[in-house]
């Protein structure tokens, strides 16, 4: 589809990324229409609008590269620095982990599950920010504390908060450690995938994103027990604990918790999909 003048419609360059990307089974038009819209700023209803017209050069140029990117395994969310989270458009580098769609109904049912009343809640690993400022945008009235391990994170999580208007105090913090005080509700997606699980990642996520944040020690439990360990010292009484967990871990999450916080009620909850995904421990 490339030509010696250098000039596509967007339906053109659409239809010249479809035939680059025929022969991948990992993507689909979606991650095209990904690229169109963020790369330049489209929503779905002004690319549809602009099919028929002609793209800039710049960007014809712009959006060939994307796609050879995408092509090689680089995911559509880094290769235009943005990903879309519970309504919110964020920053994401490879620093930070691409927020998922299942993180999303882990912020479902903590928003479902408390009132607007204020309470202080922390955000333990929040890479980009994703949970704390989708939590903090719906409840305004909380006051909103967000950690990372990772300083790198930390700077991009900061930036999003700027980004979507929310106010959110940011700690360096390897899970409990540098955190004095408690809090009325916790909420955490930690790294939880033992290293032996990568036969079943896909390739993309392994080569591109960050180690820190999608790995653990102890099949994957190492941070569920760091948790654990601190939990009862920073959840105020009648305190909530909302936890990601992986698709086989409820089991062994529940037990975690159970023996750590004998009068503790442990509740499992599975995502749309029916696979394990989230645990909520009540004090």
């Amino acid at each position: 589809m490339k030509n010696e003048n250098n000039k596509v419609t967007y339906f053109e360059a659409r239809k010249w990324a479809s035939f680059r990307i025929k022969d991948s089974s990992e993507l689909d038009m979606y991650d095209i229409d990904f690229l169109l819209e963020k790369l330049f700023n489209l929503s779905s209803t002004d690319l549809l609008i602009n099919y028929q017209s002609q793209m800039p050069g710049k960007q014809w140029e712009r959006f060939q590269e994307a796609v050879e990117q995408l092509i090689s395994g680089v995911p559509p969310q880094y290769i235009v620095g943005k990903a879309d989270f519970y309504g919110l458009t964020l920053k994401v580098t490879p620093d930070v982990l691409i927020p998922r769609v299942e993180t999303e109904e882990l912020v479902d049912w903590v928003l479902a599950d408390n009132s607007d009343q204020p309470m202080n809640v922390l955000d333990i690993g929040t890479g980009s920010g994703a949970i704390a400022i989708a939590v903090k945008k719906n409840r305004p009235h909380w006051q909103v504390t967000a950690s990372d391990i990772s300083p790198e994170a930390i700077e991009v999580a900061k930036q999003n908060a700027k980004l979507n208007h929310t106010d959110i105090e940011f700690v360096i913090s390897d899970v409990f450690a540098k955190i004095p005080q408690s809090f009325d509700l916790i909420v955490s997606n930690p790294p939880y995938i033992a290293k032996d699980e990568q036969p079943y990642m896909d390739k993309s996520v392994i080569d591109n994103e960050p180690n820190l944040a999608l790995y653990a020690e102890d099949e994957g439990l190492a941070i569920y027990k760091q948790i654990a360990g601190g939990v009862e010292h920073h959840l105020n009484p009648h305190g909530k604990l909302y936890l990601e967990i992986g698709f086989r871990q409820q089991a062994a999450v529940s037990n975690i918790f159970a023996q750590t916080m004998p009068g503790a009620v442990v509740v499992p909850k599975h995502d749309v999909a029916g696979n394990q995904r989230m645990i909520q421990v009540k004090k």
